[in-house]
């Protein structure tokens, strides 16, 4: 599974207009499961985003993970970063996992993350979604497992 992760101060997705999941301070997560994934990649990745220590401490250094810090979460889904590039200028996605592959594993990282202590709300699985967000720092870490 792959995730972008953006320290936030604020952040919202919306649908049709209406705001549907937001977060305060905290994490903005987008997500995308890819093929031959499972609910062990989405647990793994969810406890590391969890650790992931890119908020400050007392002394200024990034120290703290959004536990520690009592942030929250926003999780999204985003196929598009299985994106593939590498053979001229239109992405492919057939490294996605299948759409109900994917909306499983999605759910599962949104629920393992809040297993994990992190307060989260989440978009809708596959809908046409506006994220706002205002990236604190900015900090945007790039996960994998």
């Amino acid at each position: 599974m792959r995730a972008l992760i953006q320290r936030v101060s604020e952040a919202q997705v919306r649908v049709d207009g209406a705001v549907i999941g937001a977060t305060g301070p905290g994490l903005l997560v987008l997500v995308c499961a890819m093929e031959g994934d499972g609910a062990a990649q989405a647990e793994a990745l969810a406890a590391k985003a969890a650790k992931l220590r890119i908020f400050k401490d007392e002394a200024g250094k990034m120290n703290r993970s959004v536990r520690d810090a009592g942030g929250s979460a926003l999780v999204v889904s985003q196929f598009t970063l299985a994106a593939d590039t590498s053979r001229g200028t239109r992405p492919g996605f057939s490294q996605a996992a299948a759409p109900e592959e994917g909306r499983r594993l999605y759910e599962r990282f949104a629920e393992a993350l809040a297993g994990e202590g992190v307060p989260v709300e989440t978009g809708v699985f596959g809908a046409d979604m506006q994220v706002s967000l205002v990236n604190d720092g900015p900090v945007t870490i790039w996960l994998e497992v």
